[in-house]
């Protein structure tokens, strides 16, 4: 029967282990109250189910969110693992929590940052943040203007249609133009030579300012239902690289975007798509033709790690033509807050009810209200089928991680959901602590680097920042 059911766990990482202890207390100063240190026997499933425990003896209903930072471990192993070939920058956007980026900071990730305004390409400029894309002549002049020294990858155009986010009717560039751009470079003045960036890209000069680097890049969409997509546009790309080299450009850096599966419950598995990414780089960009691969994963990374806890604030039964019984449930977090995609989705998620019945209840088909005084805001387009629930009561929503924070807003005076982090035994094999430096909890990584919790652009010297 329905009951308090425990989320889908972390992905075990063998030989793991980790000492906390005293990290609790550090110079007079508390744990810092969103970072929950979890002991050997307990996980992220069981600090949520406390925490509305904890809401309840206290009569507050304020939503919640819980990220597993072990979770974001084990995401960033499974990728480097499924495709070793490939080095990963994280899509920021997708959750930009400060938490987030220290730990794929400390794991050795590159970030992935998007921007389109003038004053945002000179930010990165002044920053160091050297590798930008651009998918039309337009772009490339205004980049040339606002940040000499720039490296950027030319962004083509796929066949997304089949995602649950296509992307192409935004961005890249047809495969008409391809030539077009590539000549257009070479008619600027083109001299080629070797980066030195984090990718180790090779690059070209513009006159004598503005280096574009001789690399192509695509995205298949959010959510990729077809893995084969990845298979014509990395042949596409190697068309666009036999174009490049033969207007003078030295190609050497190919990046893959993102569209991986955030979780395993519909559409293809990541095992799947990462051996047809596998086999077509290995057909087309070849090890021995030193091409450096990168992705811009996000929702991959991230969509497993939250847990989002709602509550009941309101109810309200109306019979449906015909006499049949229909519920609507009011909860304090919706389409202005962690579900702000939730309308896009092909399929409503389903929740777990946190409360226990005595027997199978009558399911009853229900249509999930957010707390504001938008109409519109609703969970889902569609209903779902609850048993018949009380004001008060909890719902607990999985794999809430991509897409949701850093979505939310505070209309109608109803803040975001509160965010608390686990970190359990995995992250310390990693070489991930925590320290207290002049105030600061700063994380610390065996690569030899810190970030502080302020975390930001200036300090993240490899980030990659897209600008199309």
């Amino acid at each position: 029967m329905p009951g308090p059911h425990p989320v889908e766990g972390s992905v075990g990482v063998s030989g793991m282990s980790i000492c906390l202890e005293g990290l609790k207390e550090a110079h007079g100063r508390p744990w810092p109250k969103e970072l929950i240190a979890l002991g050997p026997e307990e996980s992220a499933q069981q600090m949520v189910l406390r925490r509305i425990q904890e809401l309840s003896d206290l009569d507050q209903q304020d939503p919640f969110m819980l990220a597993d930072l072990d979770m974001l471990a084990s995401r960033h192993q499974a990728l480097c693992q499924a495709l070793p070939q490939v080095s990963p920058f994280y899509a920021v956007k997708c959750n930009s929590s400060p938490w987030v980026l220290r730990v794929l900071a400390a794991l050795g990730t590159g970030f992935d940052c998007a921007s389109q305004p003038a004053s945002h390409i000179r930010y990165a400029a002044r920053h160091g943040v050297q590798l930008l894309i651009f998918d039309s002549e337009e772009e490339l002049t205004k980049v040339a203007q606002h940040y000499p020294g720039a490296r950027l990858l030319l962004r083509l155009r796929t066949q997304d249609s089949q995602s649950t986010f296509p992307l192409s009717t935004k961005f890249g560039a047809r495969l008409e133009a391809y030539g077009h751009l590539l000549t257009s470079a070479r008619d600027l003045g083109l001299a080629c030579g070797r980066s030195q960036n984090c990718v180790s890209c090779v690059s070209v000069r513009i006159s004598h300012h503005v280096t574009c680097t001789g690399c192509a890049s695509f995205h298949v969409g959010s959510n990729c239902q077809t893995p084969q997509s990845f298979t014509q546009a990395i042949a596409d790309c190697r068309c666009v690289f036999e174009m490049g080299r033969g207007a003078g450009h030295d190609m050497s850096c190919l990046d893959i975007g993102g569209g991986f599966p955030g979780t395993e419950d519909s559409g293809p598995k990541f095992e799947e798509m990462a051996r047809v990414i596998s086999a077509a780089l290995a057909q087309d960009f070849p090890e021995e033709r030193g091409v450096k691969v990168i992705a811009e994963p996000g929702r991959f990374y991230m969509e497993s790690v939250c847990t989002a806890a709602v509550n009941i604030i309101a109810k309200k039964a109306v019979l449906e033509p015909g006499g049949s019984r229909k519920l609507m449930y009011y909860l304090n977090d919706g389409h202005y807050g962690s579900f702000r995609l939730g309308h896009r989705e092909p399929v409503p998620r389903v929740p777990i009810m946190v409360k226990e019945f005595c027997s199978e209840p009558p399911l009853f088909p229900c249509t999930l209200y957010g707390p504001t005084c938008d109409a519109s805001d609703r969970l889902f387009l569609e209903d779902v089928r609850l048993p018949e629930l009380d004001v008060g009561d909890w719902l607990v929503f999985p794999s809430m991680g991509a897409y949701t924070s850093s979505m939310s807003c505070s209309f109608n005076g109803f803040p975001p959901a509160t965010i608390c982090y686990t970190m359990g035994p995995q992250l310390r094999c990693l070489g991930v602590g925590v320290e207290e430096e002049a105030g600061n909890l700063t994380l610390i990584s065996v690569w030899g680097g810190n970030w502080s919790q302020g975390i930001s652009l200036s300090l993240l010297t490899h980030l990659k920042s897209v600008s199309i």
